[in-house]
């Protein structure tokens, strides 16, 4: 649709105004349970991806795109099996 959006309605008109946010309000905003801080959001992994830059060719980057959504995933399991087992001894 190109076709312009009317702007959204207000849900509550009462609140025409900004509550004042005071010392009350900003304590709140912390979650204890006890005397230890809750943490919200998104556990920690155990073992975090490494952001890493490497240089590939572009028809190569291409075919991984094109095989659609997950393609990094995809390209990190197909890495992931490609690994080096052990080491070799040079002959």
């Amino acid at each position: 649709m190109s076709a312009k959006r009317r702007s959204s309605v207000r849900t509550s008109p009462e609140l025409d105004e900004v509550p004042e946010l005071g010392e009350d309000w900003i304590k709140g905003a912390d979650l204890y349970d006890g005397k230890k801080l809750v943490r919200r959001g998104r556990p920690k992994l155990e073992k975090p991806r490494q952001l890493l830059s490497l240089r590939l060719p572009p028809d190569v980057i291409a075919s991984w795109k094109a095989s659609g959504p997950g393609w990094q995933t995809r390209m990190a399991d197909a890495l992931e099996k490609a690994k080096p087992r052990g080491k070799r001894s040079a002959a």
